[in-house]
């Protein structure tokens, strides 16, 4: 069942995404930033509503921009479609949110293609984007594929 995340689910998403992190799979997220930002996550949990299994964001940047970000499924859980359902339960909000671009910064583009994401150059992307990055401890040597989907 996919769901707005709650202050419950935060130690569960760190714990996440923090294991990722360290895989080189994704960007580390402090609590502080979770908290900070929960309003943004959707989680995917099992049959009981606390066990989270997978957890997305949808980040507002501009006007008419939002990044999907900190998108991890437990590794046991890959493979099933989890993933998917969570960028479609971001763009969704997207849309209903009058935003009508998405960006992802990724390690997985393939995973992206599938879902009509387009490769394009960083730079393209606005400034405003790079408030994020600059505290990356890759910046200024982001190895990450920018891909954007026009909605």
């Amino acid at each position: 069942m996919i769901r707005k995340a709650r202050v419950t689910d935060v130690r569960a998403i760190h714990k996440m995404l923090d294991f990722s992190s360290r895989r080189n799979e994704l960007l580390a997220r402090s609590l502080s930033e979770l908290y900070d930002n929960l309003r943004d996550f959707f989680v995917y949990t099992g049959e009981e509503p606390e066990h989270v299994i997978g957890t997305c964001a949808m980040h507002i940047c501009w006007e008419d921009l939002a990044e999907i970000r900190s998108l991890c499924v437990l590794e046991e859980y890959q493979g099933r479609g989890i993933g998917t359902k969570l960028v479609e339960a971001c763009i969704s909000e997207a849309i209903t949110l009058n935003l009508f671009k998405v960006f992802v910064l990724t390690y997985r583009p393939d995973f992206f293609r599938r879902l009509e994401f387009s490769e394009v150059d960083k730079a393209t992307l606005p400034h405003k984007i790079w408030a994020d990055c600059v505290r990356c401890v890759k910046f200024p040597e982001c190895d990450e594929v920018a891909m954007i989907l026009n909605l």
